[in-house]
């Protein structure tokens, strides 16, 4: 009899160490069709996938995801199937996920729910204004969905009222989808002392590059992005990679474990200079003719000496066929194209288009011709109305039109959330 008691009570320990194991990922964007390309669509949701298999092969004991799971609130049945598929494998494997919605996924009106709701019969635990805290075993997870800069106030008063509740608890988890000033450099929500310090592990979200910072009595961890949603975030992705992280919370301080996902397809950025350009293209050739998917090619062409249109065409008649799409930008020798009146004509089409637009200063409707210009020359209408929707969304349709309203808390998320 004491053998067996002796028995379960191993057991029970074992258990109870692997309670502190959990995955934490954020920004998955399920959805996103990057460049207007359908092709770019499905890497991210074979990342996901992978994301889920190699989560179940950590063994972990259950998973926190902190927004923008999907690209939109209004997600296609591909990305809903997507996540459904990934949701059930884990639920399969008996390990739950608790979720927040971004700033992507969520829409600040009052009485709207995310799409995270859909889920919650399969076994989602949706984190949410009206339901802002969990308990699983002795862990205390708290958090709350995106709240814009102009609902800080707001947003500060929760985050003391989670504070306090936490002190009650001997282990806590705080999950967000802010910017943080110390990290996102400008349009941020939060301050990083507005942040209660009492928590031991804050998973954050909707920064793409990874960040592992110590804070308070705890660390606060930026997963990153699980896919590279823009180029600017290439560096981060050679330096830190892609993925998720597991944290064990078993000891006094958390540990981290920082999991990288491959990706599926690759993103070359290459700097050539003018003179050697025959000999770095037949380099770029040679290096990706076998890949398993066409690369993305972000070329920078120094130092031209030639007409820019010619130079185009054949970069996109030798590595055309090989890349999924191809990003140029040409720099003439002495001077900048785009500020020079006089070499128009030696200019490319797309260079002109990003002459006409460089009056307004912004460098995301320049990428966006360029683009465009890219898809058109191929006869890609279809994509290239895409990208002007997803350009059109991510930049003029905000989340701040009903700004004098609530973050959602209408009549018809509480009915949701209380099933």
């Amino acid at each position: 009899m004491l053998v067996k008691v002796f028995k379960l009570v191993i057991i029970h320990k074992i258990k109870e160490g692997n309670i502190m194991k959990f995955a934490h990922l954020a920004d998955t964007h399920l959805g996103y069709r990057q460049y207007g390309l359908i092709e770019r669509e499905k890497d991210f949701y074979e990342v996901f996938e992978r994301v889920i298999d190699k989560i179940i092969e950590e063994n972990v004991d259950f998973v926190i995801h902190s927004g923008d799971l999907f690209e939109t609130s209004r997600p296609s049945p591909i990305a809903l199937l997507t996540f459904q598929k990934g949701l059930l494998k884990l639920k399969g494997a008996g390990i739950p996920m608790y979720a927040i919605a971004g700033n992507h996924d969520a829409v600040m009106r009052k009485g709207s729910i995310p799409p995270q709701v859909i889920f919650k019969k399969l076994g989602l635990k949706v984190i949410s204004t009206i339901n802002p805290t969990y308990m699983h075993d002795d862990i205390f997870i708290a958090g709350l969905p995106f709240f814009p800069a102009s609902h800080g106030k707001a947003l500060k008063s929760k985050l003391a009222e989670l504070s306090e509740k936490a002190t009650h608890h001997e282990k806590s988890i705080l999950v967000l989808h802010q910017g943080i000033d110390k990290y996102f450099g400008y349009n941020y929500e939060l301050e990083i002392g507005d942040i209660p310090d009492n928590f031991d592990y804050y998973a954050m979200g909707h920064i793409h590059k990874y960040v592992n910072d110590k804070f308070g009595k705890g660390r606060l961890v930026y997963p990153g992005s699980s896919e590279i949603w823009k180029t600017s975030e290439i560096p981060d992705y050679h330096e830190n990679g892609k993925g998720f992280v597991v944290v064990d919370l078993d000891g006094s301080k958390p540990i981290i474990k920082r999991v990288k996902i491959e990706m599926p397809r690759q993103f070359i950025k290459k700097t050539i200079d003018y003179s050697s350009l025959e000999s770095e293209i037949l380099s770029i050739k040679e290096a990706i003719k076998d890949f398993d998917k066409k690369p993305i090619l972000s070329l920078e062409i120094n130092n031209v000496e030639s007409d820019t249109k010619v130079i185009y065409e054949i970069i996109n008649e030798e590595l055309g066929d090989l890349a999924l799409m191809i990003r140029p930008k040409f720099n003439l020798a002495g001077q900048d194209p785009i500020l020079d009146d006089e070499s128009s004509s030696d200019m490319s089409p797309e260079a002109l288009l990003v002459k006409q637009l460089e009056k307004y200063d912004n460098t995301d409707v320049n990428i966006l011709a360029t683009d465009l210009y890219g898809l058109l020359s191929k006869d890609k209408t279809e994509e290239a109305s895409e990208l002007i929707s997803q350009f059109y969304n991510e930049h003029y349709s905000t989340v701040t039109e009903d700004a004098d309203e609530e973050p959602p808390e209408g009549d018809e998320q509480t009915t949701l959330e209380e099933d």
